[in-house]
């Protein structure tokens, strides 16, 4: 997405740790509201992945930093139920970016700040008319700390674990569920205790725990906040 992004157009943040079922309410809720979609995570997944066809090892901190400043990227609207398509340089890389070895890539990648200053304009831009739901893990301490909307979404490490092995096992694939908590834990870890934007509530977020909740159940408690907004 270009242009330059207007401060006046509302933002809601939805921040929370993988697993947690943001991503699905954030393309839902933007959707509903007809805004547009920043999935920022994809972006370090997409650095991740092109650092990888690159050939670029991810402890090079410059050469990771030419990777984030050149990426090509663009992201197409599907109808509800499907996941949102990726595009990396015009190559569809949609289930290629949502592996756990893409995943782990993006958590350690994201704790450069170098990278993650390469990456912030290109977030911001995505702020358009009407409006725009981001999907984060600092969209609202970092990137949009005055969205007038900040949601905080979180899931037990074993509830994030279950739904991760159902979705890759319904994809065919062979996993372990004691292998994803132990990955999830980790990942948490690192997310939590990095220097750069650690993963946290901000301050004026609402933390919504989806333990035990469907997703409508959720996406109602979010559209309800943003109608009080």
């Amino acid at each position: 997405m270009q242009g330059v992004a207007d401060n006046s157009v509302p933002v809601v943040t939805v921040d929370g740790p993988g697993g947690s079922g943001k991503g699905t309410v954030t393309q839902m809720l933007a959707r509903r509201l007809g805004w547009h979609l920043l999935d920022s995570g994809a972006l370090y997944r997409l650095t991740a992945l092109a650092a990888r066809r690159q050939g670029v090892d991810l402890a090079d901190e410059a050469g990771l930093v030419g990777v984030a400043a050149g990426l090509d990227v663009s992201f197409q609207p599907t109808p509800e139920g499907e996941p949102v398509r990726v595009f990396l340089h015009g190559d569809d890389v949609t289930r290629e970016i949502r592996t756990e070895e893409t995943g782990d890539g993006a958590s350690r990648v994201a704790v450069i700040q170098a990278v993650r200053d390469a990456l912030l304009q290109r977030q911001r831009d995505f702020r358009q008319a009407p409006g725009l739901v981001a999907d984060g893990r600092d969209m609202g301490t970092v990137v949009f700390p005055d969205a007038p909307v900040k949601v905080f979404l979180t899931a037990s490490a074993e509830e994030r674990a279950r739904r991760r092995y159902l979705q890759l096992k319904e994809a065919g694939m062979d996993v372990n569920i004691q292998n994803l908590l132990d990955e999830i834990r980790a990942r948490d870890d690192r997310d939590m205790n990095r220097s750069a934007a650690p993963l946290k509530p901000a301050d004026d977020a609402q933390v919504i725990d989806s333990t035990g909740l469907s997703i409508e159940e959720v996406l109602s408690k979010v559209m309800a906040l943003v109608g009080q907004a």
